[in-house]
């Protein structure tokens, strides 16, 4: 069983195994069709596409009214379909791939252990790692028998909003936030319509768990920059813009061995959506 990452060499044997499940989740904050439009392009043999902004995503606001976010998680019930409808089993080793280092692979990676599925890995190095053992990108999109799948008991955490404002005055645990440093800072308004970041929190960048050939840095080395920011990992909370950048620093805490921190699903776009939480810029 593959938890946590996986390579092109290891996964090429298994793109036509029927107990194996390839799901391409490329995808761009600025152009929403650009994930879709790369896979009709060409994608990894009998791989299919799972869409940020549909099966991995709900509702942004809910029924109570209130905005949660750019990307709040997906309703349960209605994930374990889109699960099944992709030919997942209880027993399915899923891999997850994108073009930008695991950046959106990694929410796949997380939703799945969200329901109670651990037999699910990231595409270590994605595309460019794939391509670069000459393997090749195809365009047929292979039909696939539905799947079982059945929810089972939760490998992950997640806090609310109320939470973490709570958070401001226990100062109980490390929030960390995976956006890029200037928007971080605020300096950035393209993506997010306030800029800044919560109170306290820290920022640590996905990319910086990637080595410069866009694969992950070792399990040594990441547990070694991560117990410098998150330590322990119980007591921090992961978030981004929007709930999916983070589940990167959630997959990289996990190779590192250091296990059980939270997300904020709802991340800085659902915090900021309310102008009576503090907000701060500039460096922490």
């Amino acid at each position: 069983m593959h938890t946590t990452l996986i390579d092109a060499a290891t996964l090429a044997p298994h793109v036509t195994d029927p107990a194996w499940v390839i799901l391409d989740c490329r995808h761009d904050l600025m152009n929403p069709d650009a994930g879709r439009d790369g896979y009709a392009i060409g994608h990894i043999q009998n791989a299919q596409f799972a869409g940020i902004d549909d099966e991995l995503s709900g509702a942004k606001t809910g029924a109570d009214g209130v905005f949660h976010g750019r990307h709040p998680l997906p309703d349960r019930a209605a994930l374990i379909e889109a699960l099944r409808d992709w030919g997942i089993n209880d027993d399915t080793q899923v891999v997850a791939y994108d073009a930008h280092g695991g950046m959106y692979a990694a929410r796949l990676w997380w939703l799945l252990r969200w329901i109670g599925h651990p037999a699910v890995a990231v595409l270590d190095g994605g595309l460019a790692a794939w391509q670069s053992q000459g393997l090749p990108l195809v365009t047929p999109v292979a039909a696939r028998p539905r799947g079982h799948l059945g929810e089972k008991p939760t490998l992950t955490k997640t806090v609310t909003v109320a939470e973490v404002l709570a958070n401001l005055r226990s100062h109980a645990r490390t929030v960390v936030d995976a956006r890029a440093p200037e928007r971080y800072r605020g300096e950035n308004e393209t993506i997010d319509p306030v800029g800044g970041h919560i109170p306290g929190a820290k920022n640590r960048f996905f990319k910086d768990n990637l080595a410069p050939d866009d694969r992950f840095k070792t399990a040594a080395q990441l547990k070694l920059e991560w117990a410098a920011i998150a330590e322990p990992a119980t007591a921090a909370i992961m978030q981004c813009g929007s709930g999916v950048t983070a589940c990167h620093n959630l997959l990289a805490l996990e190779v590192a061995g250091l296990p059980g921190a939270a997300l904020y699903p709802g991340s800085w776009s659902e915090w900021c959506a309310d102008p009576a939480r503090p907000v701060a810029t500039g460096t922490a």
